[in-house]
């Protein structure tokens, strides 16, 4: 039985890889949804990641279909309480920003997509900075107060914003923030280490890492003169043509088959390993590409194996 990860300094224990809902509604219908998060479950998983806007930009969708389909999953599996459900505001193209109106409309939305009462973990999912955090918090801690959000959360967000919110939560006693979403992978390290992860980490924040494998790139299946069938593959395949994206390749490659584990794996316990992090966000749009990513669980590399990877990444 994988060990389940206390995120930050919430009640909420998750396993260590969170599923990416984003393809649900998108490259996943919704019966092969079904099939993801039916494995992803039996294997020990119970930490689901949506956001209302997925996936509103698909044509003849309209935002909130990752949503509906995790609730009738859920109303139809009858496990709510075993699965810790994340969703973010201010991307759906009907409940846009992080007014506190829009805040709780867009909350009251997602609840009802997701046929639940509660959502565990709330996200501000694109920063407002024109918003003051004052008016984003206040709404926040009214739908924890209303019993509507367990916890809330950021995503992306700067050092100072996120300084800016703890403190005023701190100063006024009203929810806080207990998990940061950044952008943070083997080939984009500079989109989290530095100041913001000094905030999330001297704030007791969790860390769950979105793009944890690079649009796919770090699953090892871009390689010179290679052409791979997927939406991302041009947003993967430009790390091939950096050094560094070349050098993290070849170190994957070779604590890969040391390990006898996917590639991807081992990117992701790379990343479940680093300070602050309790479990990085991927997707799958098929059942077969889940047991690389679930292997996270069972993976623990040798420091000089996260050393090689650390510096090959730098």
């Amino acid at each position: 039985m994988t060990a389940l990860r206390k995120l930050g300094s919430s009640d909420l224990e998750v396993f260590p890889l969170a599923l990416g809902g984003n393809v649900f509604g998108w490259t996943a219908d919704e019966a092969t949804s079904f099939a993801v998060l039916d494995a992803y479950t039996a294997a020990g998983g119970n930490f689901v990641d949506t956001a209302d806007a997925y996936s509103a930009w698909v044509d003849g969708n309209q935002g909130g279909e990752s949503e509906t389909i995790i609730g009738k999953w859920v109303k139809a599996r009858g496990n709510r309480d075993d699965v810790v459900i994340a969703t973010k505001v201010s991307q759906h193209p009907e409940y846009r920003g992080l007014s506190a109106a829009n805040i709780k409309a867009a909350a009251d939305a997602s609840l009802r997509r997701l046929g639940t009462d509660r959502i565990d973990l709330y996200y501000t999912h694109y920063d407002q900075p024109e918003v003051p955090v004052e008016e984003i918090i206040g709404a926040l801690d009214e739908l924890v107060q209303a019993g509507k959000v367990r916890h809330i959360a950021a995503s992306n967000i700067s050092a100072e914003r996120l300084r800016a919110s703890l403190e005023f939560s701190d100063r006024e006693g009203l929810a806080r923030y207990v998990a940061l979403q950044p952008h943070y992978n083997l080939v984009s390290r500079d989109t989290y280490e530095g100041e913001l992860q000094d905030v999330a980490d001297r704030a007791g924040l969790a860390a769950v890492p979105y793009y944890a494998l690079a649009s796919g790139f770090l699953t090892g299946k871009y390689r010179p003169g290679t052409t791979v069938d997927s939406p991302r593959a041009g947003g993967a395949a430009r790390y091939l043509e950096s050094e560094r994206g070349r050098r993290v390749l070849a170190a994957l490659d070779e604590i890969a088959a040391a390990h006898d584990a996917p590639v991807a794996t081992v990117a992701l316990a790379w990343l479940a390993a680093r300070p602050t992090v309790a479990a990085p966000i991927a997707s799958a749009r098929t059942v077969d590409q889940l047991p690389a990513l679930l292997g996270v669980a069972d993976l623990k590399l040798t420091e000089a194996e996260l050393t090689r990877l650390t510096e090959a990444s730098a």
